[in-house]
């Protein structure tokens, strides 16, 4: 049986990161079945967790394979390495050791390493790391969601796939 696949661009942002009192954190992504249909999404980090834009990337990736309504194949752009190598590379090792990392030490933001676990169970997620501000349109449209989710906006948009000249 044939999955379906999807194309989905991710990013997090934060305000006042270094300062728990004042942060604001929000995440984006962008959706794209093979027909060229797009979801774009995006919101703030829950009130009752901490806000960095650690734990916004992470969210943003959360946030889109849960829109997934089937096992599906993905190819998934972020412009966080520490989140593409973190699945890519790192969290397999991680689980295996009882989430324990080499160091010792149990990872930071530990709770959502555990939801990307579930729901790479489910997909199958190809991880592609790309620089942030570069002018990839899809990437710059995600950037742009996650800084609405900074400002408190919730977003779930559908659209058909546009003609470009």
């Amino acid at each position: 049986m044939n999955t379906p696949t999807y194309t989905i661009y991710t990013d997090g942002a934060c305000r006042h990161n270094a300062d728990p009192l004042l942060a604001q954190g929000g995440w984006g992504a962008v959706l794209i079945n093979p027909k060229g249909l797009r979801r774009q999404i995006a919101g703030p980090l829950d009130e009752d967790t901490r806000h960095t834009n650690v734990r916004a990337e992470m969210t943003a990736v959360i946030k889109a394979l849960e829109q997934l309504k089937a096992p599906s194949t993905v190819q998934l752009y972020s412009d966080s390495k520490l989140v593409v190598d973190g699945c890519s590379l790192w969290m397999h090792g991680w689980k295996a050791n009882n989430w324990i990392k080499k160091d010792k030490k149990v990872p930071e933001n530990l709770d959502l390493w555990k939801l990307l676990d579930e729901l790479l169970q489910i997909h199958q997620v190809s991880f592609v790391w790309v620089k942030g501000h570069n002018g990839h349109p899809e990437n710059e449209r995600a950037d742009q969601l996650a800084q609405a989710g900074v400002q408190g906006k919730r977003i779930k948009q559908d659209s058909k796939p546009t003609l470009s000249a």
